[in-house]
């Protein structure tokens, strides 16, 4: 007599979630939500350069001390980074197992190459893997001073005013709040889409918000260097 077998057990629901093509894009999404709600409140905080450094050197303290007695000093802050890379990770990760799920399923080619599609689709590609590098860049040289030769511990706008005093700081810091802008733009229409809040009627309006939304951060944090560069903010 055969042995039973036993019972198989039942994937978990986000792991049904996740191996699903429609929850991969949800994942993306959503995660990408959350990180467009991180660049909005972050160019808005990198705004307060402008009005000198006790008001920027002040809220990068308060950034710090949020939840005391609570929460430990720089508690919050650690906490948010654990989200927002957790956000980064499983967007990237997503991204990249539904581009091989999409090859797999068309080894041949289309013959008719559908240009704007594909310029689209390299923008966030190229754009994501600019900015998972930018990020590390960005913690070496503002967060742990590795990169920044003239940083100072605790002074937040002096740091700010030496990495972009350096052709080096301004031209990948540049470079990455580019991708940033066309990543937004084309990232939200699709994140719209994959959610089901982009139809016909709405797909202009879609359209025109991702694109001002696109070009309002990056004229936002091109502002900085930019003010440092012309000796605005020094």
């Amino acid at each position: 007599m055969a042995l039973a077998t036993k019972t198989e057990r039942r994937p978990s629901i986000a792991a049904v979630v996740w191996r699903s093509t429609v929850g991969k894009k949800a994942v993306m999404a959503v995660t990408g939500a959350v990180m467009l709600l991180y660049l909005v409140v972050h160019m808005l905080a990198n705004l307060k350069i402008f009005f000198g450094p006790e008001e920027f050197n002040g809220y990068a303290h308060w950034l710090r001390t949020i939840g005391e007695p609570f929460l430990r000093y720089e508690w919050f802050l650690w906490f948010a980074r654990a989200g927002l890379l957790a956000s980064v990770v499983l967007h990237g990760v997503a991204a990249y197992q539904l581009t091989r799920r999409d090859r797999a399923a068309r080894p041949v080619a289309y013959t008719h190459r559908r240009a704007r599609t594909d310029y689209a689709t390299r923008t966030m590609r190229w754009g994501g893997v600019i900015l998972a590098l930018f990020v590390v860049w960005h913690v070496l040289d503002l967060t742990t001073g590795t990169v920044n030769p003239n940083g100072e511990p605790g002074r937040p706008y002096e740091n700010v005013v030496a990495t972009f005093g350096t052709w080096y700081g301004n031209v990948i810091y540049c470079v990455a709040m580019l991708a940033v802008g066309l990543h937004v733009r084309h990232g939200l229409l699709s994140a719209g889409r994959t959610l089901g809040a982009v139809g016909a009627r709405s797909a202009r309006a879609v359209r025109v918000t991702s694109e001002a939304l696109a070009l309002v951060l990056t004229a936002g944090f091109l502002s900085v260097p930019l003010a440092v560069m012309t000796g605005v903010v020094n």
